[in-house]
């Protein structure tokens, strides 16, 4: 069974909009692994729009399935993921203004960049996954920097999956088939949802872990956080 891991940035985004503690982050994730997810994941940026670093302890204490921290690998969070040892860390090429993750990592042009920092959480016993776009050369060199693991960014897969399911899915397929052979995880996420995560799962046998955080709680708005989890495990069965 592939892994539900719930990224709970858009509760903090809630959060963030009044001066209250409402909701709260740490019960709400106590709440997620009492519900089900296998795992929680935040996604801290710079300006600190949602998650913030000072939430990343508080998480830390809690989580008691696996703890997932995404981010670019500026040195502020290089000391934070260092401080915290979460179970995994994802590495994503974000731009410090950026509204959303949009593009996996240039494993190429970054490759040296890459493996020095793997190598620093490694050393420290953290898995090490790293964002990326199913372009087989970049898979290639994923595997040369010594990660552990590939987060497949599946937006283009969720946005041709309408018009024509089959052909949004084969380039993923690929690249998780690749993946494997040079003995490397697979993880996916952005913007899977109800509708689409079946059949990514159905054509991807060795997706490891997937990601979820605002098709999720913007379910939850309809279903509420009990049910809604329930409904994504059962897509990952």
């Amino acid at each position: 069974m592939t892994k539900l891991s719930v990224n709970i940035n858009k509760v903090a985004l809630l959060r963030n909009a009044r001066h209250l503690d409402l909701p709260n982050l740490v019960q709400f994730a106590i709440d997620c692994e009492k519900y089900g997810a296998d795992g929680i994941t935040v996604h801290p940026r710079p300006d600190e729009r949602h998650i913030r670093y000072s939430d990343i302890p508080a998480l830390k204490e809690v989580v008691t399935t696996e703890f997932n921290i995404e981010g670019n690998p500026t040195q502020d969070f290089i000391d934070l993921v260092l401080a915290n040892k979460p179970h995994q860390v994802t590495l994503v090429p974000d731009d410090p203004n950026q509204l959303t993750s949009d593009h996996g990592w240039d494993t190429i042009k970054h490759l040296a960049y890459l493996t020095e920092i793997i190598s620093t959480f490694k050393k420290e016993g953290i898995r090490v996954s790293i964002f990326i776009d199913p372009e087989l050369e970049m898979i290639e060199n994923a595997a040369k920097t010594g990660a552990d693991r590939i987060e497949l960014y599946t937006e283009p897969y969720a946005s041709g999956f309408e018009a024509n399911a089959k052909k949004a899915v084969a380039k993923y397929v690929e690249a998780s088939n690749l993946a494997e052979k040079l003995n490397m995880g697979i993880n996916a996420g952005h913007d899977l949802n109800l509708k689409n995560l079946k059949f990514l799962k159905q054509n991807i046998s060795q997706l490891a872990e997937v990601s979820i955080g605002h098709a999720l709680v913007a379910d939850a708005l309809y279903y509420g956080i009990q049910n809604t989890i329930g409904m994504y495990k059962r897509l990952l069965v």
